[in-house]
């Protein structure tokens, strides 16, 4: 895949999905922001690709906050000389009845999932379209797809970003930029150990069961790891996705077929 020589900014690079994205690009040739509101895991992210031979830097971003995205893409551009690839990755889970949904759970949850990945857009937005080519990847979730009543409010955030991308991909396609989403499923990070741990505290299970009863419902019979999903947002992130713009892409082993 053609990714050699470009510039990707990826946010919630500190580790799972994030880090694996970004490390994957780099990998693939490119240069690489990695962005995470943990300046620490960010900066080791940005080491290890270093040690990989292509330039990085590590900052610490709350994508939440408009300002601080428009600060990191001019960080990128000084640093690098243009952007080429946007991964929004950043995200939050909540395990939580709807019935006891409150102010604060609502507007974090959808500043994180639903605002950065405007704000981060935005912010690169005149790179992309002043160049008239580039790749924006939005991290969806198959929760989006499938929503459970224990995460209602992540399941409508991820449902926002599936579309919100549908509309920046018609905004983008005159400019030569595409814009696609990916939906992970049970992935191998420390999110989904959270669900596990917090869903069988509300259902009445030990800690790891929910995990294990999800893996007989996949049909290519294993848990995602995060080098899986890293690997088609690569694919979007490359020339060889030239022609798709708008699409939501399921990486889940097969559970959920349209």
């Amino acid at each position: 895949m053609k990714i050699e020589n470009r510039v990707a900014i990826v946010t919630g690079a500190g580790r799972g999905i994030g880090k694996a994205c970004a490390l994957r690009l780099a990998q693939d040739g490119a240069d690489v922001l990695a962005a995470d509101i943990d300046q620490v895991t960010a900066q080791q992210t940005a080491n290890e690709i270093r040690a990989l031979g292509r330039r990085s830097l590590g900052m610490g971003v709350d994508v939440s906050k408009q300002a601080e995205t428009r600060e990191m893409a001019a960080r990128a551009q000084a640093e690098f000389g243009r952007i080429d690839i946007l991964v929004n990755n950043a995200g939050i889970m909540h395990i939580k009845s709807w019935l006891d949904l409150n102010d604060e759970d609502l507007d974090r949850l959808y500043a994180v999932n639903f605002k950065s990945v405007i704000y981060s857009t935005q912010a690169v937005a005149r790179y992309l379209t002043e160049q008239c080519s580039g790749r924006i990847v939005n991290m969806a979730s198959m929760a989006a797809k499938t929503p459970r009543p224990l995460y209602i409010h992540y399941a409508a955030s991820k449902a926002a970003v599936v579309n919100v991308t549908r509309a920046l991909a018609l905004y983008f396609a005159p400019y030569g930029v595409t814009c696609n989403s990916v939906c992970p499923g049970t992935v191998d990070t420390k999110m989904w150990e959270y669900i596990d741990e917090e869903t069988g505290k509300i259902e009445g299970r030990q800690k790891g069961d929910t995990l294990r009863q999800r893996i007989p419902l996949i049909p290519l019979g294993r848990v995602e790891t995060p080098a899986d999903v890293a690997d088609v947002v690569a694919f979007l992130s490359s020339d060889d996705s030239r022609y798709m713009t708008g699409q939501s892409l399921v990486v889940d082993g097969g559970v959920y077929m349209e």
